[in-house]
């Protein structure tokens, strides 16, 4: 009997002879993403990896938002995501916490 999902567990036809090196052989390597940042507090501008920062997603716009750490002041920032900044966030791999109401 044959795999149903095919080599490796995928689905389709199969390829003989295909290898993970012919398959990938095209491909580049990406840049990590960037996001620009400004803090409230020393007003300094920077751009953060995705990993620094966190994404808060609430029942409402008022409890959507993004923090990070500011790298030249130490501050916590917490600035509001409306739904363009949250698909950004999101999209570029930022850490996501879905915040349930206690009602």
């Amino acid at each position: 009997m044959s795999d149903p999902l095919g080599p490796a567990g995928f689905t389709g036809p199969s390829a003989p002879g295909m290898t993970a090196a012919v398959a990938f052989a095209g491909m580049r390597r990406v840049s990590p993403v960037v996001f620009k940042a400004g803090c409230p507090d020393c007003r300094g501008r920077f751009e953060l990896a995705a990993s620094a920062l966190r994404l808060a997603i609430g029942a409402t716009s008022r409890t959507t938002f993004y923090s990070f750490t500011c790298p030249e002041c130490g501050s916590a920032v917490r600035k509001p995501a409306g739904e363009r900044v949250v698909e950004l966030l999101t999209g570029g791999g930022v850490r996501t916490l879905r915040l349930h109401s206690t009602v």
